[in-house]
């Protein structure tokens, strides 16, 4: 196959410790008019103080973003900006908060129902330019060109994919993550190293026009390769660290750079399996999309052996210890159970889990083997016993 590369990211990407107080000077450069988006817990701590207080201009705040994005939070959030008009919007909090103002920015734009967007490259144009600063670091919507909000007919999580959803600038302060609880931490930080994890092993196509400008997500390239595996390295390095001590500054950065960078490398390749799987386990289970994710991604792994064992030899290579073994075992450190038996999956659900999730082509086809039913319904079971051994002839634990 021969080489290709793309690159979709935020115009402007400013990171490092203090770097929260610019917000206001980046905003300033759209208008005076500001939308600034957060929740009720993130709209009482000192970083959101920082930000509100570098804002001038005529500001005013949604802080009832919710978890998982419902449709209620989405039309109470475009209510207000359509009687304010925006300028710009400005989003502080983790991956609900900044996923909320993707499609608040979007309908304040086009218009029309959520429901209109949910084909792939179906957003018409840009969007009401939209500043966001994470608090967490792990789902890397900052850098992203996808919003996950919960469809209200189906009770599922569901992905607006365009590149007109990144961002126009990502500010990414450390000191922000500082407040997140470990579990926050723990679930947020597996996220991002499925997100690196799944980018680096993505499926590999053959590179045209139509494939880089008629998809966001156009599989692994050379630069989402070079993004993912430096991201996996910064996050593997640093969950446990910011997961037992959340004051750990050093840790922290680690955490945020590498979800940073894991973001872009899978805005640009995709996420393939575990995240397929983790919207049907999420939406029965009621757990944390991090959690699913974490949990899911080993065996996920485990299943890709057969084509991606130089991105597995690799992943060895950076993590210092066979990486499936590696993942599963960081995994129950920071908290995570090992079974989705542990988190309330019935046996007898695990067919119907495979065949919700099938329908999920946008990622169901970024996976490097094929998938179907049956090899879903293969990985749920290893990973509902807590066996990361798919093949016989294979001892991971």
């Amino acid at each position: 196959m021969n080489e290709f590369a793309v690159l979709r990211a935020p115009s402007q990407v400013l990171f490092g410790v203090g770097m929260a107080s610019a917000a206001g000077r980046v905003a300033a450069e759209h208008g005076p008019r500001v939308l600034l988006c957060t929740d009720p817990t993130i709209a009482e701590t000192p970083g959101f103080a920082t930000v509100r207080e570098s804002l001038s201009g005529e500001v005013v705040v949604f802080s009832d973003a919710a978890v998982d994005v419902p449709r209620s939070a989405i039309d109470a959030a475009v209510a207000l900006g359509t009687e304010h008009a925006p300028d710009v919007i400005v989003a502080v909090g983790g991956g609900s908060v900044i996923d909320l103002a993707k499609v608040t920015a979007l309908l304040l734009a086009h218009g029309g129902a959520l429901e209109d967007y949910y084909p792939v490259q179906s957003v018409p144009g840009p969007i009401v330019p939209l500043i966001a600063l994470p608090t967490t670091a792990g789902t890397g919507s900052e850098a992203t060109p996808v919003s996950v909000i919960t469809d209200p007919k189906t009770e599922m999580k569901i992905g607006v994919a365009s590149p007109h959803l990144i961002p126009r600038h990502a500010i990414c302060d450390p000191v922000l993550t500082v407040g997140a609880p470990p579990t926050v931490t723990a679930h947020a930080g597996i996220d991002a190293l499925s997100h690196a994890v799944e980018a680096y092993m993505a499926t590999r196509e053959e590179p045209s026009p139509d494939l880089v400008l008629g998809r966001p997500q156009v599989g692994k390239n050379l630069l989402s390769d070079t993004l993912a595996l430096t991201a996996a390295e910064h996050l593997a390095r640093n969950l446990a660290r910011a997961v037992e001590d959340g004051s750990d500054l050093e840790a922290r950065t680690g955490m945020l750079y590498g979800s940073l960078l894991a973001g872009i490398a899978f805005g640009n390749s995709g996420v393939s399996a575990a995240h397929a799987l983790q919207f049907a386990v999420g939406a029965a289970t009621h757990t944390s999309h991090g959690l699913g994710t974490g949990l899911l991604l080993p065996y996920c792994m485990e299943f890709n052996r057969p084509v991606r064992e130089p991105e597995l030899a690799e992943l060895e290579r950076i993590f210092g210890a066979e990486p499936v073994s590696f993942v599963h075992d960081l995994g129950r450190r920071i908290g995570l159970p090992a079974s989705l038996a542990e988190i309330g999956v019935a046996r007898e659900d695990l067919r119907g889990m495979a065949e919700a999730s099938v329908s999920i082509k946008r990622l169901i086809d970024n996976n490097p083997r094929p998938l179907d039913a049956d090899g879903l319904e293969r990985i749920l079971e290893a990973a509902w016993e807590g066996r990361l051994s798919l093949y016989p002839s294979i001892d991971r634990g």
